[in-house]
């Protein structure tokens, strides 16, 4: 699995360049500082210019826009739920998106019912038949993991669509049921300013080189894990 961690020599010294350019970062050794309380109004105002000045620099060699591959993965919550964010942010720009499941299928998830009003820029497609120790046949799941595959290069190479979200697909990765080469091939088949969002625990570090943007979700707490309280609607599905 892919990890981007800093070691903390490169972090301290990215927070030390920041001091010198007048950028307000936390301090690696202490969370809890905050000089920015006892500045005056004056010294504020200054600090808060140097700041405006750094950021316009930064912005100005920047690429205007880009299609993005996006992965978000690790062992914590929230993957699919950032990744509809961006469904929702896509949507309501009056862009096309699509939708493909890998694993959620043999039950009707309830962001398909809500994502229902915009049928017309929306493809959702739920190809999965649950989860592995469910289904108990690996031959099958490979099955279904190709057809979902398959129906996502569909969107993947159509221009139309501007952003696909490929939900658990690096589950299937991880599983055996999709190769990373045949994914990776995929993906180098999109039309230059489209997105496309991978999510699922244990993406392949191939995966995560290719990506533009990764975030790995830590898991810190679950009340599954530390309370038993189960999945519950609204929250897990």
């Amino acid at each position: 699995m892919c990890s981007l961690l800093l070691p903390a020599y490169i972090r301290y010294a990215i927070w030390h360049l920041s001091l010198l350019l007048g950028m307000a970062v936390t301090s690696p050794k202490n969370d809890s500082t905050d000089r920015g309380s006892s500045l005056t109004a004056d010294q504020h105002r200054q600090k808060m210019e140097r700041r405006k000045d750094v950021q316009e620099q930064r912005l100005a060699g920047m690429v205007e826009e880009k299609g993005l591959v996006i992965v978000n993965t690790g062992n914590g919550k929230g993957k699919t739920t950032a990744a509809l964010g961006m469904v929702l942010r896509s949507l309501g720009h009056g862009y096309k998106v699509a939708i493909v499941q890998f694993i959620k299928g043999a039950w009707e998830p309830a962001e398909k019912a809500a994502f229902s009003h915009w049928s017309e820029q929306l493809e959702f497609h739920a190809m999965g038949e649950g989860f592995t120790w469910e289904t108990q046949d690996r031959d099958r799941d490979t099955q279904k993991a190709q057809e979902a595959w398959e129906k996502s290069l569909i969107f993947i190479q159509n221009p139309d669509f501007k952003l696909v979200l490929l939900d658990e697909v690096n589950i299937a990765l991880k599983l055996g049921y999709l190769s990373v080469e045949q994914v990776l091939a995929g993906l180098e088949q999109k039309p230059v300013d489209s997105h496309v969002i991978l999510t699922g625990r244990g993406a392949p570090k191939a995966l995560c080189d290719r990506a533009d943007l990764v975030t790995e979700m830590t898991l810190l707490k679950h009340p599954f894990r530390e309370q038993g309280v189960k999945a519950q609607p609204g929250i897990e599905f």
